[in-house]
């Protein structure tokens, strides 16, 4: 019988494969010594591999390219970053080298695109759709970035009062966009998107407050499934409604030229993991191209919004095994020396899974086991795998140290779980390295963040040189009303 963790890694899965491989009994990922990071790095151990940001906008934007040609699809395709995947500068640096625009979700987005405008980074030709429900503050910043000239950014219309709130602070006309509030797959708790405006109401909502408008010029539908674009009966249902929809406005709406299909492709997940995303660019071009023919009318240009899809297979989280804990006759605890609900805390709160894989020891036994997390919540473990219902690692050995691996975990985790602020027991926030490549292809790697300190738990918890801000307040102003 084969019992070695390599025998059970080949029988259960197709390995290696194209960013997984092994090396003197040792992990590699996209080329990489894992283990020669832990080495130099220590653990826990956040990474971010670079290349591959670039790597999966190029490949999108080839399927979709491809489409385009083979349909003889008249419109363009222009491929977006949905920034609140991950707002980090080294992101949107690797991201914005493959000619590429930005969505935005609120007013500090904002900000971050203008000190891109200001380093270089885009340009006034740069789309900039502005997505999310529109408090004053993000009103106020998309009209600045407007008024001083960028006429490529395009507020998507999330509710009726918007549109004169924003007419309120630009200056001369501006370009818009409206969010369709598409219903939902059957096994949510709602049917209706609380984004957006219903489908029944858009046109209607044009001819009432857009058409009159002189100051507005509709740009845009925009259509947002929140699982993804996947091949369901449900998104191809939805898309069908939301070309409907484009038709009808298309015809009162001569400037309408663009459909922003939002929700992004599924990542890889599992070793086990299959998506033909050729498949899907290449049936959505044509049912686009289908329906808009049947019609009359003049395809779209389109637009994509890809966050997990751009940054989360950069991402790599490394722990160590600490310890097992045998407490009862069939469940064995590895503890990590790491928090699973502060450094992956979609593993936590929507039972998200990512690819785990032993960094080393692949030539010894292995064994069940269950991974804790070093807080004390009951919630704090991960226990299965995305196609199977246990997890399965070399056995623990007090004298030989065994480092696992959690990858595509890079979109949401750091936002999520708040990057360099509190966590949760006071578990800090692993040291965080970025791996690139130079012109010749060789490995570099350099420290973002080291791990956080108690100093900074301290500061931010109010115990630093730092005092609150006395307010003085009148005795009356905090005495308590009479119930008489």
């Amino acid at each position: 019988m084969k019992t070695k963790y390599i025998d059970l890694i080949e029988q259960t899965y197709d390995f290696p494969q194209e960013e997984f491989q092994l090396e003197d009994n040792k992990l590699q990922f996209h080329g990489i010594d894992l283990y020669g990071l832990v080495q130099r790095y220590g653990t826990p151990l956040k990474f971010t591999y670079l290349p591959k940001i670039s790597e999966n906008i190029q490949r999108a934007k080839g399927w979709f390219n491809t489409a385009i040609k083979n349909h003889n699809y008249p419109g363009k395709y222009h491929y977006c970053y949905c920034t609140k995947s991950s707002h980090f500068e080294h992101v949107l640096n690797e991201a914005l080298k493959n000619d590429i625009h930005i969505e935005t979700s609120s007013a500090f987005d904002i900000n971050i695109v203008e000190h891109l405008k200001r380093a270089g980074k885009i340009t006034k030709d740069t789309y900039v759709i502005c997505n999310g429900f529109k408090r004053d503050q993000y009103i106020q910043n998309i009209a600045k970035l407007i008024n001083e000239g960028h006429r490529n950014c395009i507020p998507i219309i999330d509710n009726y009062e918007e549109i004169n709130l924003l007419g309120e602070v630009i200056d001369g006309k501006f370009q818009i966009g409206i969010r369709i509030a598409s219903e939902e797959e059957p096994k949510f708790e709602f049917y209706t998107s609380r984004l957006g405006i219903g489908y029944k109401n858009i046109v209607p909502f044009f001819n009432q407050s857009i058409k009159p408008n002189k100051q507005v010029e509709l740009k845009m539908l925009h259509f947002f499934i929140n699982t993804g674009i996947r091949d369901t009966a449900y998104y191809w249902n939805e898309l069908l409604k939301c070309l409907k929809v484009y038709i009808n406005l298309k015809k009162v709406c001569p400037t309408l030229d663009s459909l922003n299909i939002g929700g992004g492709f599924p990542i890889k997940n599992s070793l086990a993991f299959e998506y033909d995303y050729e498949y899907m660019v290449d049936e959505i071009i044509h049912q686009i191209a289908q329906a808009c023919e049947e019609a009359g009318v003049e395809p779209p240009n389109i637009f994509t919004e890809f966050g997990s899809f751009t940054v989360g297979e950069s991402g790599g989280n490394i722990y160590e095994v600490l310890y097992q804990k045998q407490q009862n006759d069939r469940e064995k605890w590895n503890m990590i020396n790491s928090s699973f609900i502060t450094t992956m805390p979609d593993s936590w709160a929507i039972s998200k899974r990512f690819i785990m894989l032993a960094i080393n020891r692949w030539n010894d036994e292995y064994e069940r086991i269950l991974l804790g997390g070093l807080t004390c919540d009951s919630d704090d473990y991960y226990n299965s795998e995305q196609h199977m219902n246990a997890i399965y690692l070399p056995k623990y050995r007090k004298d030989k140290p065994l480092y696992i691996g959690f990858f595509n975990t890079g979109a949401y985790q750091e936002t999520i779980g708040g990057f360099g602020g509190l966590q949760h027991c006071l578990i800090p926030h692993p040291k965080h390295i970025l791996i690139d490549k130079d012109e010749e292809g060789n490995i570099k790697t350099s420290v973002f963040a080291e791990q956080q300190t108690a100093d900074e738990f301290l500061s931010i918890l109010g115990y630093g040189n730092s005092k609150p801000t006395d307010v003085m307040v009148k005795a009356n102003d905090l005495s308590v009303p009479s119930k008489n």
